[in-house]
């Protein structure tokens, strides 16, 4: 290797609560020479560190602002309220925002849902994050409510949690800069997609290897002319000859 020749490298920025772990193994399966590093930050800090080049994709939380950046929406979350163990709502499968109005429920400066009118009672001041919520609503101070893997994420042997209907959804996406889409970027999107390694939508293939597959339908259709029978010849019966006029006496 020269000095001037760079080893590639692929940097993953994801959002807490999502895991990565599976794409992440199927990457190191697909491109093993092609180190990949995870860089776990904030909901409210990933798409400025892709608009930084901080990161070559991430996945964030919709909705941002999708000036430069392209994102592929995967899949939306349960939104739960997190309560202590001996909380009222403990005892029942599910509850509505309704059914928290007389609740102090906390919305972090971090909070990555989207209300068009906030639940429940607002607290004194706003946590600074999650985290410092989660302590809040172990204490007994008030409840909190956030996506099912962020609940999971923060469990507490304290703490549990019931899904909450009629409430927004945290979706989850895969993002990066528009002018940033390389191949090993398509590569990812690929297998977050759940490509197979042939997909026609994958890399261009090599030279050799495009010959090879266009030739194998031409060497198959020869086998198959080969492996028909061939037709025998049909023999047709010869006109029969005509014999002299007999003369009159």
């Amino acid at each position: 290797m020269t000095g001037s020749e760079v080893t590639p490298s692929f940097r993953l920025a994801y959002v807490p609560g999502v895991t990565p772990t599976k794409w992440v193994r199927i990457w190191n399966e697909r491109l093993p020479d092609v180190p990949l590093t995870l860089l776990q930050v904030s909901p409210g800090e990933a798409p400025d560190v892709l608009r930084a080049g901080g990161a070559d994709a991430g996945f964030v939380r919709l909705p941002i602002d999708r000036t430069d950046l392209s994102a592929i929406p995967l899949y939306a979350e349960t939104t739960v309220v997190v309560i202590p163990k001996d909380h009222v709502v403990a005892a029942v499968d599910e509850v509505s925002p309704e059914d928290l109005a007389d609740e102090i429920v906390f919305h972090p400066l971090d909070e990555t849902l989207e209300w068009e009118r906030r639940p429940g009672l607002p607290a004194a001041e706003r946590p600074a994050t999650t985290a410092d919520a989660i302590e809040l609503v172990a204490a007994g101070v008030g409840v909190l409510l956030v996506p099912q893997s962020l609940a999971r994420l923060h469990h507490r042997k304290d703490l549990t949690y019931r899904p909450v209907t009629d409430a927004p959804e945290s979706r989850v996406a895969l993002s990066w800069r528009e002018d940033g889409t390389t191949e090993l970027v398509e590569d990812f999107i690929g297998i977050v997609r759940g490509r197979t390694v042939n997909s026609s939508r994958g890399r261009a293939q090599a030279p050799a290897a495009k010959e090879k597959s266009q030739a194998k339908p031409q060497a198959k259709a020869r086998s198959k002319a080969a492996a028909q029978p061939k037709k025998k010849a049909v023999s047709r019966p010869k006109p029969a000859k005509r014999g002299k006029p007999r003369r009159r006496s």
